[in-house]
C-alpha cells in the first residue's frame, strides 16, 4: 500500500483539569526525522512521544507541536524566591543608607527586579499526563495516517496509468525492433547500389549476413524483458504493506537503464522517439515517488 508522506493532522483531549491539544505535519525525507515542540516542563515525555510516532510513521519529517493546559490550582502555585529578595533588600537598604535617602522600600520596589516571586516546581503528575497526552497523539497519529493512505492511494492510481502507458510504448517499441534484419538488408544494399553505382555484384548471402551482425548488435529483446519484469515488480510492490517508495525508487532507475540502452542501440527514429516519450514518464513517475514512504 502506498502511503504519501505529506499529510496534517490535528488533535483535542481533555480529562479533568488537563487539556492536549497537538497539530502534526509531515513532509518527505529520505529517513525519519521527528521536531518536537512541547511545553517547557514535559521534557521527560520526548522520547515516549517519539517512541509512539515512530510506530505510525517509517520515513518523512514530523514536526509535532503539542500545547499542554493544566488549570489546576497546583499548575498555579508561586513561591518567593527568599535568597533574591532578601540580598535586593540589602541592597536597597545599603543605598538608602549611604545616599542618605528617606523613602521606604516598599514591594513595588521589590517586584521590580524580577525573580522574587516564582512559580513554584511543578508537582505534575507525568504518568496522568502522557495518559491524556498519548490518547491525543494515537487520535491525531491516526488521522495523519488515514490523510496519509487517501494522498497515496491517488499517487497509486496516477502511477497505474502511466505504467499502462509505459506497457503500450514497450509493445510498439518490440514491433518496431522486430523487423531490424530486413531493415538492416535493405539499408546495406541502396549503400552498396549507391556507392557502386550498380557496377558490383551484389552478394545477397554477405548482404544478409551483415545485416544480421548489425542486428543482432542492435538487438534490443533482454532490455524489453528485464522492462516489463522491473514494471511487473512496480506493480507489485505498491500492494504491499511496508513502505515502498526506496523499492520503487530503485525500479525506477533499473527502468531508466534498461531505456537508455535501448536508445543507444536502437538506430530506428520510430523507436528512439517511443523511449523518449518513456522517458518522460518515468520522470514524472520518479517525481512523485519521491513522496512515497
Amino acid at each position: 500500500m502506498i502511503k504519501s508522506m505529506t499529510a496534517f493532522a490535528a488533535a483535542e483531549k481533555t480529562e479533568k483539569q488537563l487539556t492536549v491539544s497537538i497539530e502534526i505535519r509531515s513532509y518527505n525525507s529520505r529517513y525519519l526525522d521527528v521536531a518536537l515542540r512541547i511545553p517547557q516542563g514535559y521534557a521527560a515525555l520526548e522520547e515516549k512521544i517519539k517512541s509512539l510516532i515512530g510506530e505510525y510513521v517509517v520515513r518523512g519529517r514530523v514536526e509535532a507541536k503539542l500545547v499542554i493546559q493544566d488549570i489546576s490550582e497546583e499548575a498555579y502555585e508561586f513561591e518567593i524566591n527568599e535568597p533574591r529578595a532578601k540580598a535586593y533588600y540589602d541592597a536597597l537598604s545599603e543605598l538608602k543608607e549611604r545616599f542618605g535617602l528617606s523613602s521606604d522600600i516598599s514591594l513595588d520596589l521589590m517586584m521590580g527586579n524580577g525573580g522574587v516571586i516564582k512559580p513554584r516546581e511543578s508537582r505534575t503528575d507525568m504518568g496522568q499526563c502522557w495518559a491524556v497526552m498519548r490518547d491525543c497523539l494515537v487520535q491525531a497519529l491516526a488521522d495523519l495516517d488515514a490523510m496519509r493512505q487517501r494522498e497515496g492511494y491517488f499517487i497509486a492510481q496516477d502511477f497505474g496509468t502511466r505504467l499502462d502507458d509505459i506497457e503500450q510504448r514497450l509493445d510498439r517499441i518490440e514491433s518496431d525492433a522486430a523487423d531490424l534484419p530486413a531493415r538492416y538488408q535493405t539499408r546495406l544494399k541502396e549503400r552498396i547500389t549507391a556507392l557502386t553505382k550498380g557496377l558490383v555484384e551484389i552478394d545477397s548471402a554477405r548482404i544478409s549476413q551483415e545485416a544480421a551482425f548489425l542486428a543482432d548488435r542492435s538487438d534490443i529483446s533482454e532490455e524489453i524483458t528485464r522492462s516489463r519484469s522491473h514494471i511487473l515488480q512496480f506493480r507489485d510492490i505498491m500492494k504491499i504493506k511496508e513502505p515502498a517508495g526506496r523499492k520503487l525508487n530503485f525500479l525506477l532507475q533499473e527502468l531508466n537503464r534498461e531505456f537508455n540502452t535501448m536508445g543507444s542501440k536502437a538506430s530506428n527514429a520510430d523507436v528512439s522517439h517511443l523511449i523518449v516519450d518513456v522517458k518522460t514518464e518515468l520522470e514524472k513517475i520518479r517525481e512523485q515517488v519521491q513522496n512515497v514512504e
